[in-house]
């Protein structure tokens, strides 16, 4: 399986996209207009290892609702993940049982490789 989770009103994910050049039969899913399912999210975490990995700390929501003065757990990560999907970090790369989660040149980089070979 082959899925990217990203969001097309963000210019970061768009740019991403274009330079992973995703090849026929990879699944793109926009989070804004079909947002994360609870089993999704669950899927998600177990490559992750947690929420908190797969959880963009960058979002405006986290600093307008002042999330990081607040101790939160895996919990008010999930829940935070299922509420609204600014809280996911993206893109997120899917290849088998490999996710790669962010943007930085690196993981980008990575998930490419992965996606082609």
């Amino acid at each position: 399986m082959k899925k990217i989770y990203h969001l097309s009103t963000c210019d970061t994910s768009r740019r991403i996209l274009k330079e992973l050049n995703a090849p026929e039969g990879t699944e793109l899913q926009d989070i804004k207009v079909t947002p994360l399912s609870p089993s999704q999210l669950e899927a998600l975490k177990s490559r992750a290892g947690s929420y908190e990995a797969l959880f963009s700390k960058r979002a405006r929501l986290y600093r307008e609702r002042n999330l990081k003065d607040r101790a939160l757990d895996e919990g008010d990560f999930r829940e935070l993940l299922l509420e609204h999907y600014t809280f996911l970090k993206r893109p997120v790369v899917v290849v088998g049982r490999d996710i790669f989660i962010g943007n930085a040149a690196k993981t980008v980089a990575a998930a490419k490789e992965a996606l082609h070979s």
